[in-house]
């Protein structure tokens, strides 16, 4: 078993790596104000986003959804790894060495079983590429050279070859120290008569890589007429690889899809290449399975769900295709991009289309897209016979329930009038008023609970509403409307975020100042730390020891939440820092003046004399206090 990762090497590793760079590898981040970063969280579906990320801190966090945490933490949720497998991946891209406190430096085959596979198809996929230049080859050469791809285009999608003999790359991964077991777990080989035997033999290689960029299966490609095997074969299901999961094409066009808030979505691996070839750098395709719910995140994550945003399909314009974007179109609502269709002339893929007449034809393709409601309506409405009263009803009762589930009121009112004119009704109001109702009834009635309509996501509720849940376990339900808790909240934000400007004075404050019980478990934790003076000076790795002397998880969550939300302030200097020490220690003040106020009354006037002097006398002195508070500010404390 290896041996535990030396602690300055982690550290090195959290450092090393920046919590924006990797985080945008997943999602499209923009500017949310006070040097942080948002977009829609990875890890639930919602409208708009709660998820921000803290460059300067190296934290993210989700108001919807709670998850938080630093940049392993991200990687470990994201990527379903252990924190040994996270750390060694991020140390591998940063170049580092890392250091095991037993047995030395880690062997090849004591790593993480994610690691290890990854590994596998990394070097499969430069034996595949190296093998597209052998002799034997030929076939596959003239294959990609037929459908307009040189061997430029080649190299820039990573397309090899695998060789025809039973076990080719099973015996170079052996000979790079991977074990049966390892290569039967990546789906690179299978069980044979005589152990483990190449998968993909005699096949031109497609290499699948995830949004990261890792390489995490196959797509291979039938040459030969003696092959009895599928025209395309995948790799199966395996710890790394999903098909539902994945986009061919997604590693090389995410950055413009973000860029352009705007997608192309193809139907296979030479489409996805003569897109992008031809300039239509933002098309991707699934792998060897309908486009569904997951991709659809995936997707959503680099549009950010703007007013702007598109996605758009190409398919064929025949009976396949055209069932193909119904399936669509089904997930249309899951978008809050527009989404069009683009329908290849002459039954032609975009492949085929650009040998056929060249890229300019591809860039036209995509830019004479139609809405994908209209066609989808269309295709309903060609159903009936619409030169008839009767065909034109039975249309408009199959098409009007569609466009009455659209959620945005005025293209849902614009798609009606767009219905009467395709059905040639004239009254262009029965028909947006016949939608109108249908919309309404369906709102009366709810989510139907068998296919769990849309909930409202975690962003559009109150703040309050979101954060009850994660802080709630150690105390009482926290009103955030108190103003107590507020400036006890900004207080402890401060604390973690600007420690230099509440120290040396936020130390001295005892835990009981703090009356809502979570935010005196953060003020705890940040004692354990070391103090916020501590953090004023040395700041790099103060976040991370406050957030390693967290009790447990829900305390860890309420620090990394605070250390990301925004400061209520336009202007984070002392004077704000002051105003916020002040508050809390003034009501604490107050309220023990309530209580010792409270002893003199019990104590009445047959109390012994030296202990009613006592109190009173600490009354005075916390009467005095107070005053000095309100009238000095920061300068009493």
């Amino acid at each position: 078993m290896a041996g535990r990762i030396n602690d300055d090497d982690v550290k090195a590793v959290r450092d090393a790596v920046p919590i924006d760079a990797v985080v945008s590898e997943y999602l499209q981040l923009r500017n949310a104000g006070g040097g942080n970063l948002k977009g829609l969280c990875p890890f639930h579906d919602e409208k708009s986003p709660s998820f921000q990320v803290s460059p300067s801190k190296g934290l993210f966090y989700c108001f919807g959804c709670q998850e938080g945490g630093d940049t392993l933490d991200f990687v470990m949720k994201i990527d379903h790894l252990s924190f040994s497998e996270t750390v060694e991946r991020l140390a591998a891209q940063a170049g580092i060495t890392l250091r095991y406190e037993e047995g030395g430096y880690n062997p090849t085959h004591q790593r993480g079983e994610r690691i290890r596979l990854v590994e596998a198809h990394k070097i499969a996929a430069e034996f595949y590429v190296e093998q597209l230049d052998g002799p034997e080859a030929e076939i596959g050469r003239k294959f990609l050279a037929g459908r307009g791809f040189d061997q430029a285009a080649a190299q820039h999608f990573g397309v090899g070859y695998s060789p025809a003999g039973w076990d080719h790359l099973t015996r170079y991964l052996r000979g790079k120290g991977f074990s049966d077991k390892e290569l039967l777990l990546s789906g690179l080989s299978q069980d044979g008569r005589r152990g483990p035997i190449d998968r993909f033999r005699g096949r031109l290689m497609w290499p699948i890589r995830d949004i990261t960029g890792e390489v995490v299966g196959f797509g291979a490609r039938k040459l030969r007429d003696d092959d009895n095997g599928p025209k395309y074969l995948n790799t199966p299901e395996t710890a790394i690889y999903k098909k539902s999961h994945v986009l061919y094409g997604i590693d090389l066009a995410k950055k413009e899809i973000a860029r352009a808030s705007s997608a192309v979505v193809v139907e296979g691996y030479t489409d996805v290449m003569a897109c992008h070839l031809a300039g239509v750098t933002t098309a991707i395709a699934t792998c060897g399975t309908a486009f569904g719910g997951d991709h659809i995140k995936i997707l959503r994550r680099l549009l950010m769900d703007n007013a702007t945003a598109e996605v758009i399909f190409t398919f064929d314009g025949d009976a396949a295709g055209q069932k193909a974007a119904l399936r669509a179109f089904e997930d249309d609502q899951k978008f809050a991009a527009e989404t069009s269709i683009a329908i290849t002339p002459g039954g032609m893929d975009p492949c085929e289309l650009r040998l056929a007449e060249g890229d300019a034809a591809v860039q036209k393709l995509v830019e004479s897209r139609t809405p994908l409601f209209e066609f989808a309506i269309r295709q309903m409405v060609a159903r009936h016979n619409l030169e008839t009263p009767a065909g034109r009803a039975a249309a408009l009762d199959e098409a009007a329930p569609v466009v009455a589930a659209i959620k945005n009121v005025a293209i849902q009112h614009e798609s009606a009038v767009q219905l009467a004119g395709i059905l040639g009704i004239l009254d262009t109001q029965f028909v947006v008023k016949r939608v109108a109702q249908l919309a309404r009834w369906a709102r009366e009635r709810g989510p139907e609970r068998g296919g769990r309509g849309p909930e409202r996501p975690a962003s559009s509720r109150s703040r309050q509403q979101v954060q009850a849940p994660a802080v709630t376990a150690s105390g009482p339900a926290l009103n955030l409307r108190s103003p107590a808790h507020r400036t006890e909240r900004e207080l402890l934000k401060l604390a973690l975020q600007y420690p230099a400007l509440v120290s040396p004075a936020f130390d001295a404050y005892g835990i009981d100042e703090f009356t809502a019980p979570p935010y005196a478990a953060v003020r705890q934790t940040i004692e354990e730390a070391g103090g916020a003076e501590q953090g004023a000076e040395d700041t790099s790795g103060y976040l991370a020891r406050v957030r390693e002397a967290a009790p447990n998880d829900t305390v860890r969550a309420l620090v990394t939440e605070l250390a990301v939300e925004a400061i209520h302030a336009r202007t984070v200097d002392e004077v704000y820092a002051g105003v916020q020490l002040v508050q809390v220690r003034l009501r604490a003040v107050d309220r023990r003046i309530r209580d010792v106020q409270g002893t003199l009354a019990r104590l009445g006037p047959n109390a012994d004399p030296e202990q009613h002097g006592a109190v009173a006398n600490e009354l005075w002195v916390l009467q005095q206090y107070g005053q000095s508070l309100r009238n000095q500010g920061a300068a009493a404390l």
